[in-house]
């Protein structure tokens, strides 16, 4: 089975629509079919590849990247996302879902020794 994405580059302002198979990786269908999108680890524990559903079901088993709160939000990493159904997605500017996740610990003195700590 195959579904389409459509795809809004907020970057450069355009918008891909690819065929992706259910049983690929979003990115990695993308980009053979020359669609150039932002990535770095291919791991799903990174942000650089974040998106924004707008429409449709992913799939991300391996998004470690992503606390449970951001993908309740419909975030998703392309990098490791299996598309369920027709998508629509935005992309997002990498240090605004860094912010999103991770915001709340950084500048706020709740960190030590680099691990984010409840307060007490």
């Amino acid at each position: 089975m195959t579904h389409t994405i459509r795809i809004h580059d907020r970057a450069n302002g355009t918008i891909h629509t690819v065929e992706v198979p259910a049983d690929q990786y979003i990115l990695r269908s993308a980009e053979q079919q020359g669609v150039e999108l932002p990535f770095s680890c291919r791991n799903g524990a990174c942000t650089t590849c974040a998106v924004r559903v707008l429409s449709g079901e992913v799939y991300q088993p391996e998004a470690m990247g992503l606390s449970p709160e951001l993908r309740d939000r419909g975030y998703a990493l392309l990098c490791v996302s299996y598309a369920r159904s027709d998508m629509e997605v935005e992309t997002q500017d990498e240090d605004e879902v860094y912010e999103l996740q991770f915001g709340r610990y950084f500048a706020k003195g709740r960190v030590r020794s680099g691990l984010p700590l409840d307060e007490e």
